[in-house]
């Protein structure tokens, strides 16, 4: 009998942890809401920033990543340059290039709901003349009615973007609005533009009628171009010399779908940001955790010299405290990650997106609190374990 040694199997560790959790059901509830709130924090943040950005990738699917838009900069002098008449043709012929379209604004020429308002509120609304490509190469959509063709763009009908119609107070077309001084009718209205933001301000009219009554020349303010996605560098780096050869320094290149990816880093700053703010409360429930753990060995200390007298050694009593501890931890880890689930789907479904949290994200949730609640439990474990028997007792 003597040369028996004392043995725990794990199936009993773990019904002597979950026994230690039931004993006081209100207490472990406490302790493992403050590590539901630390955990629930972490993955609402991630799961709001991973289905956010997964609506990201899916525009930029949709829309393209190959256009390019070209505009009118400064001169040496910071005067304000015009693009060539023909910019547009010589685009068209660099390799590579599947379409190129174009606006131009008209100064001093600007739209109302009426005569009646007055000419100074021109709710930061301007009229450009467009190309009858311009929608394709924006990917641009229709809200309502239609597009210009090359019947309308002769005559006083104009297109107006999403913002435009909504200050001017227009919801269907039909509708007549007072654009330079004349009457126009309302052929249709634009959906909001994500590559082309600018649109959305804008009402738009055929390049004939806006040379026929407002002296238009011609000249492009902003050239749109898409072409093969493999060469939009090799496109983008000649795009200036092409446009304006005696000027090219002159011409501002840019690529708007790389302003979606930059407010999506940005928002990753600020989701690194919200993460380290719920680690700071997962660490606060660790603390709680601890705490409670060290309670618990005071409260129990009897029971610990029971089982030490009956055979139990350092390593189960240690075992057992340590084992309560991650499960009081896991209990939280898993209601934690249930609640932080929850959040993105709801915030998800407010916005419009896909629900995307990665099953490694809840994975890695759940296993961190099982890693906090060993650290918390290692302290008061150690100390059960140091108990002396007859101390215990005594107690």
């Amino acid at each position: 009998m003597n040369g028996l040694r004392s043995r725990l199997r794990a199936r009993d560790l773990v019904g002597l942890g979950f026994h230690g959790l039931r004993a006081r059901p209100m207490r472990a509830a406490l302790s493992a809401l403050g590590i539901a709130i630390g955990i629930a924090a972490m993955i609402a943040v991630v799961g709001i920033s991973t289905s956010s950005e997964a609506l990201v990738k899916q525009k930029l699917a949709a829309l393209g990543t190959n256009l390019l838009t070209a505009a009118a900069g400064t001169d040496f002098f910071g005067e304000d340059t015009e693009l060539p008449v023909d910019a547009v043709d010589r685009v068209r012929r660099i390799a590579g290039v599947d379409q190129a379209s174009w606006s131009s604004t008209l100064k001093k020429v600007h739209v109302y709901r009426n005569e009646h308002i007055d000419a100074g509120a021109t709710q930061g609304l301007t009229v450009a003349a467009a190309d009858l490509e311009l929608l394709g190469a924006t990917s641009t959509p229709l809200a309502s009615g239609n597009w210009l063709n090359e019947a309308t763009e002769r005559y006083p009908a104009v297109v107006l973007g999403a913002k435009a119609a909504e200050r001017l107070g227009i919801v269907s077309v039909g509708s007549r609005v007072l654009l330079g001084g004349k009457q126009f009718t309302v052929v249709g209205i634009l959906d909001r533009s994500p590559l082309a933001p600018e649109l959305d301000t804008v009402a738009l009219i055929g390049g004939p009628i806006a040379s026929e009554l407002f002296g238009f020349e011609g000249a492009p303010t902003t050239i749109y171009e898409r072409g093969d996605d493999e060469l939009v560098a090799e496109v983008r780096e000649l795009l200036p010399a092409t446009i304006d050869p005696e000027s090219p320094s002159e011409v501002k290149v840019s690529r708007p779908s790389d302003a979606l990816a930059a407010k999506n880093s940005i928002d990753q700053a600020f989701t690194g940001l919200l993460v380290g703010v719920g680690s700071i409360a997962l660490l606060v429930g660790g603390i709680g955790v601890a705490n409670t753990m060290v309670i618990t060995v005071l409260e129990r200390r009897q029971e610990i010299g029971l089982r030490r007298s009956l055979g139990a050694t350092r390593g189960h009593i240690r075992s057992q405290f340590l084992v309560e501890a991650m499960l009081l931890a896991l209990y939280g880890g898993i209601a934690g990650t249930a609640i932080g689930w929850g959040i993105t789907a709801v915030v998800a479904a407010a916005n419009g997106w896909l629900v995307s949290v990665p099953a490694l994200v809840l994975a890695a949730g759940v296993g961190a609190t099982v890693i906090v609640g060993a650290i918390a439990g290692a302290l008061p474990a150690a100390r059960a374990a140091r108990t002396s028997p007859t101390a215990a007792l005594n107690a």
